[in-house]
C-alpha cells in the first residue's frame, strides 16, 4: 500500500487551474487515510463551493492516488467544513500566492 507521504507527493502534481498552485500546498486537502489495505480516502474541499471545476479536481485526485502502488480503490470526500481560506494553505503555497499577486 502507498503510504500516506506518497499520496501527499502524488497530489502535489495536481494544479488549481484558477490558481497556479498545487492542491496540497493550496490547502484543499483536509485528510488522507487508508482504512483498509488497497483503499484511500481523500477528503478535500474546493476554494469556492461554486468552483467551476470542481468535477475535475476530484477526478484528478482519484487518477493519482489510484496509480500509485497497492491502490485499488480511492474514494474523494468534498466536504465545506471548515471553508476553506488562505490561512488553510502551506508556507510554500502562501509564498507562491503572494508572488502570483493573488496576495
Amino acid at each position: 500500500m502507498a503510504t500516506t507521504e506518497q499520496m501527499r507527493e502524488a497530489l502535489r502534481e495536481i494544479f488549481d487551474p484558477e490558481i497556479p498552485i498545487n492542491i496540497l500546498d493550496l490547502g484543499l486537502i483536509y485528510k488522507l487515510d487508508q482504512p483498509a489495505p488497497g483503499h484511500a480516502v481523500v477528503q478535500m474541499t474546493l476554494t469556492n463551493p461554486a468552483c467551476p471545476v470542481g468535477d475535475q479536481l476530484t477526478a484528478k485526485v482519484r487518477e493519482a492516488i489510484g496509480r500509485l502502488d497497492g491502490v485499488t480503490k480511492v474514494d474523494v470526500n468534498l466536504v465545506w467544513e471548515p471553508p476553506w481560506n488562505k490561512d488553510k494553505m502551506t508556507f510554500e503555497g502562501k509564498l507562491q500566492f503572494n508572488m502570483l499577486g493573488f496576495g
